[in-house]
This record gives structure tokens, sequence and C-alpha cells, in this order.
């Protein structure tokens, strides 16, 4: 039968067992055995086919009863290849197998047969946007995010409304279009000092240009705009690549840009650009400045596709010779004082809601574990310093670190190589030292520069290396910070960062490493007084943790909050229980611990209480909880070195080791962490990440916490017990311009907005209320509930009216949390203390309002998502 011999029946290798591929086989078979007709009779054709479809709709319905989707998947493919028809009443039961088959062919790791599957089910329909949905959740899940991206793209492009598919497109944006492209393609100033330079080299004879990282192409359509005859770009990332094609098609260049999907050190003459350039432009920096990358492809380009350098002196024509924009670059650092710096690098207590921190523990963020590894790990960390919360206290006068010649090959290649460096600055203006703050200037020729200096309006933010690790971090105006500084792994380091005090008189110089000492007494008084990295304890246990959970740590109210609301709880479920000896409010008896164990022991010990923290991170909530009573908690923390920290904080806190316990240990499949305690046993408490540090309510949570409930006993209690949102109505030209390229003015004429806005997301996320520049336009609003003890009271949608007190334009609505634990204990995650980070809805457009009108918001809750948008 012709239409048979071209179906393709299951997956290329799909388990068959050969009682089913006889049963798949005896449906081709049995119309040309039990029929009787010639294929040349076309009324006997259809009527064998319409046999075999029902056969094998019937055996694809037996296969799904029996769970054997791979036959039953066989069995559909079959029928919509014969009846093209029944495609739109058979499109739900499709999709459930082909989904149920995707789960087991990816649990068994056969990715090539899964993705065989969605290509087949996506060439019969191809506009599905459930289909296409779920490929990209494949793809995404398996780290291919540009090609998941496209499937996700065009599962929105089919069904704007379908939010699965805008959640998960939202989320890939954001890994592959950083969120920078956007702000700075609309820093006017940053575009327009880069088009003179380009302007000034192709005026001086450079005819031929190579763009390193041309993001969206700018550059190189500057370029050409400045009159270049031979325009080369490369560009690694396939979605920013695909992005720049279509912008310089977009401008009328696509003949006149030759547009590489390389990176730069895979570049090769005559291959992929016919002879060495005499000009590459690049914006390869990150804050660091070295951090993307440009030395090592300045090294290549210098070696294999630049024209020779321009002989210093020399009066010859500029156009045969090679050069780079920038040509070089200086930078600076100055020691600073910085709360929001310090509680997020420094745990800055030794006792938490009752809990002694022990000294045995040194904690540290990465940015300090980075300077002893041998490992690349980006050595600081990144802020704005004139939006950071709280400001910063410049503690000495900004000094210069280094420059580098990306002209001077040479220079270039002997920066790895070179020995560090100490510098000196002299403090003038007493205070605590928290960080070594570095920026730079960007020298794109002799007359145009860029800064990213604090004090500058402009784009970027600044490199920050916390001081961690002093005895003593206080200085005063007289003091020395001293600083070694070297490049390494294509980064600047900045470490042993040391304060040496006024009264030991030492002499450093930044030529020599040697010190300037009168007398040996003066030497021991110097010594004495020298502060530095280096010195710590080696008998103490190192625990890393990011910088939000040392943040976390460092967030008192948080710890004091949870620990009166687990005491409330378990006081309620253990009212014989001695209270003098349980501490809720931290005015016990003062009997400890252990003490009031021993005691009870001589009555009958009750059964203790199983109380699960499920939270992200490191948390001391179990070591809290152990304090308060007979109870058993236990910690989903997964690094054996936090294992290791909590364990010896335990013991500071003379526990028992049966009080603690590490959850995962218990689990035979760690993917599925919401169990019962034990067979006969249930949770008395069960604590979620509800929030995440980002400002977003967490994945699945509501899933979570529908689990949850059911594994908690009589009068137990998940915490939080609900959460309230707050919003509020801002005007902010900020957001907007982190959010969206706004029009071609910025990008000097060139049309770029409309194709990476694709990539816009409508919420920005770790914003920073308290700095962000904005105008608010109404009181803050009760925007939803979500209750995870009671769900029943929960609204998927809802309406609120809020009231304009300030004319103005509406570009965003920040939103925040009250976390309730329990009516009478709730945290605030818009609190300076909070370790928590807030976001923001973007409006696409902005909404015109005047003092006494009323806006309604429509506020959509969908699995972890919340949406807002105004209803006109």
């Amino acid at each position: 039968m012709a239409a048979a011999s071209s179906v393709r029946v299951g997956c290329p290798g799909a388990p068959f067992r050969a009682e089913q591929e006889e049963r798949v086989f005896t449906s081709f078979r049995m119309p040309n055995s039990n029929a009787k007709f010639h294929c040349n009779h076309r009324g006997g054709q259809e009527a064998g086919r319409r046999e075999l479809v029902s056969r094998s709709l019937q055996s694809a319905q037996h296969c799904l009863e029996d769970q054997d989707f791979g036959t039953a998947y066989a069995h559909y493919l079959l029928v919509l290849n014969l009846a093209p028809e029944l495609k739109s009443s058979v499109k739900e039961t499709f999709q459930f197998t082909l989904f149920k088959w995707a789960e087991e062919l990816d649990s068994l790791a056969r990715i090539q047969d899964l993705f065989n599957c969605y290509e087949q089910a996506l060439e019969l329909y191809p506009n599905d946007e459930v289909i296409c949905n779920s490929m990209g959740e494949h793809l995404f899940r398996m780290g291919f995010r540009d090609e998941a991206a496209g499937y996700f793209h065009k599962a929105v492009k089919l069904n704007p409304d379908f939010a699965d598919a805008k959640e998960n497109f939202y989320r890939v944006a954001n890994w592959l279009v950083e969120r920078w492209h956007f702000i700075m393609l609309n820093d006017t100033k940053r575009n327009l000092t880069y088009l003179k330079a380009i302007e000034n080299a192709v005026r001086s004879g450079c005819n031929s240009v190579l763009d390193i990282g041309t993001g969206t192409g700018i550059l190189s359509m500057f370029a050409k705009k400045a009159g270049a005859s031979f325009v080369y770009a490369c560009e690694l990332s396939k979605t920013m690549y695909e992005l720049a094609c279509d912008v310089v098609a977009a401008n009328n260049m696509e003949r006149e840009i030759k547009l590489l999907h390389l990176k730069s050190l895979d570049i090769e003459i005559p291959k992929h650009i016919p002879e060495r350039v005499s000009l590459v432009v690049t914006e390869t920096v990150d804050a660091g400045l070295f951090g993307e990358g440009i030395v090592e492809s300045l090294i290549h380009a210098w070696e294999h596709l630049l024209l020779q350098p321009k002989p210093k002196n020399q009066d010859v024509s500029t156009g045969d010779y090679g050069r780079v924009i920038p040509a070089s670059a200086t930078i600076f650092g100055m020691a600073v004082e910085c709360k929001e710096i310090r509680r997020h690098h420094r745990v800055g207590t030794q006792e938490v809601a009752g809990v002694c921190l022990s000294n045995s523990v040194q904690f540290f963020s990465p940015t300090y574990a980075s300077a002893g590894s041998e490992e690349t790990v980006e050595p600081y960390t990144t802020e704005k310093l004139s939006r950071i919360p709280g400001g910063y206290v410049p503690l000495t006068e900004p000094c210069q670190v280094m420059t580098v010649d990306f002209n001077n090959l040479q220079e270039l290649k002997s920066l790895a190589a070179r020995k560090p460096w100490k510098l000196s600055l002299p403090v003038t203006e007493g205070g605590t030292l928290d960080a070594i703050v570095v920026w730079f200037v960007l020298q794109l020729d002799d007359e145009h520069t860029l800064s990213t200096s604090p004090s500058e309006e402009t784009c970027w933010e600044q490199a920050v290396y916390p001081v961690q690790g002093l005895l003593d971090y206080s200085v005063k105006t007289g003091d020395t910070v001293m600083i070694e500084a070297c490049c390494q792994d294509c980064y600047l380091k900045i470490q042993k960062v040391s304060s040496l005090t006024s009264e030991c008189g030492m002499d450093f110089s930044d030529r020599d490493d040697t010190l300037s000492l009168g007398n040996e007494a003066e030497l021991c008084n110097a010594l004495a007084g020298l502060q530095t990295t280096s010195k710590q304890d080696g008998n103490g246990q190192v625990c890393v943790l990011e910088s939000t959970e040392i943040a976390l740590l460092n967030n008192v109210p948080y710890h004091e909050c949870f620990k009166a609301a687990i005491g409330k709880v378990l006081l309620s479920l253990n009212p014989t229980k001695d209270l003098q000896s349980m501490d809720v409010d931290g005015h016990g008896s003062g009997m400890n611990l252990q003490e009031s164990q021993n005691k009870s022991s001589l009555d009958m010990a009750p059964d203790p209480l199983y109380i699960l923290d499920v939270s992200e991170g490191f948390s001391v909530l179990p070591i809290i909880a152990g304090k308060l009573g007979p109870v058993r908690a236990y910690s989903s923390i997964e690094k054996e070195q936090h294992q290791a920290a909590l364990n010896v904080i335990s013991e500071a806190n003379h526990f028992p080791k049966e009080t603690l316990e590490f959850w995962l240990s218990h689990l035979e499949d760690e993917s599925v962490v919401l169990q019962r305690p034990k067979s006969d046993k249930l949770w008395s408490i069960i604590i979620l990440d509800v929030i995440e540090t980002s400002g977003l309510i967490q994945q699945e949570v509501m899933e979570k916490a529908a689990i949850s409930r059911c594994l908690l006993h009589s009068g137990g209690k998940i915490f939080p017990q609900y959460v309230l949102v707050y919003g509020m109505l801002v005007e902010s030209e900020s957001l907007l311009l982190e959010s969206a390229v706004q029009g071609t003015e910025p990008t000097l004429g060139f049309n770029i907005a409309p194709f990476i806005n694709q990539f816009k997301v409508p919420v920005r996320v770790y914003l920073d209320l308290s700095t962000l520049p904005c105008l608010p336009l109404s009181k803050p609003a009760e925007l939803l509930r979500l209750d995870l003890m009671n769900p029943l009271s929960n609204s998927s949608s809802r309406e609120v009216k809020v009231q304009i007190c300030k004319s103005g334009q509406v570009t965003a609505i920040p939103f925040w949390y009250h976390i309730h634990l329990d009516e009478d204990h709730s945290l605030n995650t818009s609190d300076a203390s909070s370790h928590w980070k807030q976001a923001a809805v973007v409006l696409d457009e902005p909404i015109q309002v005047q003092v006494g009108n009323e806006l309604v918001l429509d506020v959509q809750h969908h699995k972890s998502n919340i949406s807002i948008t105004v209803k006109r």
C-alpha cells in the first residue's frame, strides 16, 4: 500500500518489544490480508485506510491504558500521517502521549530520540504553541538556551496569551540578551563618543574594520557610516548574531557588513576575511576592564588579523598600519566604607537569635575565596555606587592602579607574566575599610574618552573588591591602606589588602617592595600595626557563602521573627513542656539546652517534634528551632562545606547529635524533598522559601505548599502561612532605560530598538527601591494575597483600584512582599535590613495621570508568576 510505505513509525531507536512490534505491524498487514482489495481500486484503498486508522487508534488507546507511551506514540504518528483530517480531534491526546514519551526518553538519556519525536510532532503541528513550548523546555534544561529561546519565542507569537510560554521566554531572554545591552544602547554619550572616534580613524585612512563582539552591530554600522570600505563583525552568541543580522539588514547594510558567527580567536585569513584589517573596534570590557577577554582577543588580533602597528614618531599613512579602538585604558581605585557592601560580604554578628556563631567557623564570600583559588573565578562583584543603599564614604583619594596600551602587542602579552605590584593609599577620612572600588577610563583615541567613575553619569557599574579577613577594619586619617595588584586569569586581582596605622612610621614605596625602617624596634612596631587579610586562624572551619546568604545571616529581624513564630507553634503543640527552658522570647531561666535535657531525662522524655527547613542556601533556622524545645530539626543544605559549618555551630551550642540532621541524606530520591520524616510521623513545621532574593516568587511554591499541607500533623504549620503582595505606581525614567531601547535617538538614528526589544521582559528584578530614581505617584496598595495554609482563600486574579496622589507619568509598578509567618509575626522584604531585593513591572507605554485620578490594576497570579497590567 503506497500510503503506508512513506510513514515513519515511532522514534529512531524506540524500545519496542517483539510483541509490540508485532501488534503495530499487524495493523499494517491487516487490510491486505482481510479486505481483499487492489491498490488501483480507489474505493477499496479508502476502506483499507479507514480500517488501519481505526485499528491504530484502538491500539494507541490500549497502549495508553498500559502506560506504554512509546508504542502509543508510534500508532498516533501512523494515524496522523494516514488521516490528516483527524489532527484536530486527536490533538490533545497526541500531545499528552508525546509529552509522556518524551519524559521517558529524557529519563533514559535518549536525547536524540527525544528531539526526533518533537521534530516529527512539529511537522504534523507546525503552529502548535504547546508543542513548541515543551520542546523549548527540554532544550533549556539541557543547556541549549539559544535554541530554547527560538521555540519559546515562536510559542508566544503563536499565542500571546500563553502564560507558560511567556514565563519561559522571559526567563531565557535574561540569559541570552543581558540587560546591560539596553542600558548601553540608551547611553547616547557613549554611542556618540565611539562614533566620533571611529569617524576619526576612518578619515585618517583606516579603510577596513573588524568589530570584535559586535552585539547588535552598532559599532560596525558606525564604521560603515564613517565611510569604511570593508567592515567585518564577529559575534559568538547565536542569539546576538541573528539579532545583528536583522539589525544590519533593517538599516540596509547587509551587503556592506559581513557578519561572522564566530569567536574572534577562530577567525582565519583568508577563510573568513580576505586580508588583515587596519582597524579593530571593540567594547569587550566589563566593570573590571579585562573580564570579557579583551586582552586575549587583542593579542590574537595583532598576531593574526591586524596590520602591523604604526611606528612611533614616524609621519606615515595611517591606512598602511593597524590600530585598535579603544587605544588604551587607565584603571583607578580607592578604598571605601559602605555598610551595604559590608553586610553582603562579612558576617557582622557573633549571635543570631540566641544561636552562637562559633569562632571556629570563618565565613567568606566567593570574592575572597577566589584570591587563593587556582580556579578562574571572578575576583570582584559589581555595584553602581551612585545607587547603592546607604551610600558610601571614600576613605582615600583615587589612585592609579595601572595603565594598558591596547596598541602595544608586547605590553598585552606581558600582562599575565607581570609580577604583582604594591600600592599605598593614604587614608584621608577615618572609617571602616569595607572595599576597594575600581573603575577605568577608556582612551578611544587622542581626543575621546569614556569614564566609568562612580562620580560620572554612566551606564557602567564599578568593580568592587570587598575587604575580608582583617583583624581590624577601622582606619583613621593618616593611616595607609596597602594593596597588591596583579593580572591573572584575564582578571585584575586586588589582593593582600592591609592597613597600616600612622603610629608605625612605615614608609611603603610603589616602586620598591622593601620597607624603609630605622631600626629593629621600629620594625616590630610596624609589624604589630599591620593588619592584613592573610592573618587568619588556620584552625577555623572555612565556609564560603554567596553574598545573599551572608546578608541573610546579618538579617537580625528575620531570625528573631522566625524564632518567635517557631516557639509559638512548639508551645501550642507541647503545652506540658517546662516553659522556663524554652527560650521563646529570650527570657528563659538561663538553663542551657544540655542542662534542660539532663533534667528532663529524669522524667519521661516527650516525643520530639519534627521540623523541616527547605529554604534555599545556608540557613541556621534548624538550630534556632533546636534551642526551643525537644525537636528533630532537619536541614536541606546540600553543600558538604555548609553542612560541616552547621555541625560546628551545632556543637558550639551544645546540641546532641540527633537534634540536627541533614534531610537529603535520608532520601532515596533527592528530587522528592517533601516527604514524611518517618513512615509513622508527620511534620510540626515546614519552612518554605517563598521569595527569591531577586524579588520574585519562587517557582512552584504553591505546588510545594499543597504537598506540605498533606505532611503536617494536626496543629502543624507551614512558614510562611501567607504572603501579601504590595505595590505602588511610580514615574521612573531609569526603569524605562534599563528595560528597552527608547527609539532611534540614543542609537544615533540607527534602527535597533524593534529587534532587541523583542527580548525585553516586563519585570525588572534585583532593585533597591530605597535608591531607585523614581517619583512615587501613589501610596502603597495591597495587590494580592497568597495563602499557603488556606488555598481556598486564594484568587488567581484580582482588580485593585489605586488612587493617584501626584501628577505625572506612570512608567512602572514596583512590588514587594509582607511575609506573614503567622498573624503576629511578619517580615517586609523592602526593609533596610532585608536580604531580599525588590522587583517592578515596567509598562510598555507610560500613562499620564493627574492627582485624584484612579487607576484599576488587573493582578494575575499564574503558577509562580505575577502579572500586573493597567486596565484602560
